[in-house]
């Protein structure tokens, strides 16, 4: 997918993604007993859901784009039988928040950081009626369905709305999209997100986690500590390589020509974030 169509399926989900969308279906697997985690498949739907049920109520973790917002509540109903009762967005990027006028209008309660209601609010495109009517500046913490869902906010790492979900209990976390599993992560410097923030932000996701905790990505597979450590290693390299160039004096062309993050290229490289696109944002970040 070309990364400019992927950044309008993003923010503005415009009508040629929706005429794409028919072989898109929602696949639901069981984490721990009621707590589900909810991926697309056949195509791009947006960031993984994460799902809490039982008879105490029914918690929705971020809900995909506009277009798909029927399937992703059919998906649903097949595994709760009842309406959901609020959902938490991770962050402001439409494809964690598009279904949010949608999930509203069907009576769910939408609960986000401070500053994913702001963005949202100033976006003409977004239909208000999906505005958080919750919001926190740190932390709120659901005691439903024997489970304790603590959401914690992260600064300045994805964005500058970021949260986790930590299900103390069942050891399971949603990290939202401050893990990409397995890809180059997505920094959006544009909304208050930086690399350092990142880092410390999957540092602290990192400290929560014990031996055999399952963490729902943003985007990719399930992932385990090692993998979470995995991919913050590779940050954390590039964020030493390019910062010793930049201290150098070297340039951001100059940066890009040396390719300082080849020897993760194969692994990491993806359609939106190139190798040259996550040098450019190291660059750029590090660089303020």
């Amino acid at each position: 997918m070309n990364p400019k169509l992927l950044v309008s399926i993003l923010f503005f989900c415009g009508a040629a993604f929706a005429q794409q969308s028919a072989d898109i279906q929602f696949k639901s697997t069981e984490v721990v007993p009621g707590l589900y985690m909810i991926e697309g498949v056949g195509g791009f739907a947006g960031g993984n859901l994460g799902l809490l049920t039982g008879d105490d109520g029914v918690i929705l973790i971020d809900d995909s784009l506009p277009p798909l917002s029927d399937k992703m509540q059919a998906a649903i109903a097949k595994v709760t039988g009842k309406k959901v009762d609020f959902v938490i967005n991770t962050h402001v990027h439409g494809d964690h928040t598009g279904g949010n006028p949608a999930m509203a209008k069907a009576g769910a309660t939408i609960v986000a950081h401070d500053n994913i209601r702001k963005r949202l609010a100033a976006n003409k495109d977004f239909d208000k009626t999906g505005l958080p009517v919750v919001t926190f500046s740190d932390q709120v913490t659901f005691h439903l369905n024997d489970k304790t869902a603590h959401v914690i906010h992260m600064q300045n790492a994805h964005t500058d709305g970021d949260a986790i979900i930590h299900f103390k209990e069942a050891d399971v976390i949603h990290t939202g999209d401050l893990l990409f599993n397995g890809m180059f992560p997505f920094i959006d410097l544009n909304s208050g997100g930086s690399v350092n923030g990142y880092i410390a932000a999957q540092e602290k996701i990192l400290a929560l986690c014990g031996p055999d905790t399952k963490i729902i990505a943003g985007h990719g597979p399930m992932a385990s500590k090692a993998d979470m450590k995995a991919n913050l290693d590779v940050l954390k390299d590039g964020k030493k390589l390019v910062g010793a160039m930049i201290e150098q004096g070297k340039s951001e062309e100059d940066v890009v020509a040396a390719n300082p993050l080849a020897k993760y290229h194969d692994k990491y490289n993806w359609q939106f974030i190139s190798t040259e696109r996550m040098t450019r944002t190291l660059f750029k970040s590090l660089s303020k």
